[in-house]
């Protein structure tokens, strides 16, 4: 196997555990909420992304994203985030957001 594979396999258990234990899912649902982040993350870098997740009120919400580095502003520093937390920048917003990684419905 190669070496990003094994990481990329190690990043997805390691997330869906964590989904598991914080978040009461089974393992199933998890895996599928843990691979979805991962291609989500993956398609961010690449692309401008259309993605929806649950709002902690519950109210869906539709958001255009990207991690593109020519897209985004240049920041002044690091900022830390939690690591239960996808950060990204809001293309018709023009500002960073954030969701809860649990709480991806799906990507478009």
């Amino acid at each position: 196997m190669s070496t990003t594979l094994k990481n990329t396999m190690r990043e997805v258990m390691n997330l869906a555990w964590q989904f598991v234990r914080k978040n009461g899912y089974t393992l199933s649902e998890a895996l599928k909420c843990a691979w979805a982040n991962i291609k989500l993350k993956a398609a961010l870098s690449k692309r401008i992304v259309k993605f929806y997740f649950q709002k902690v009120d519950g109210t869906l919400r539709e958001a255009y994203g990207t991690l593109m580095s020519d897209r985004i502003p240049a920041t002044k520093g690091e900022k830390k985030t939690a690591d239960t937390c996808q950060v990204y920048f809001d293309c018709e917003k023009d500002e960073w957001r954030c969701f809860k990684k649990a709480n991806l419905v799906r990507i478009a």
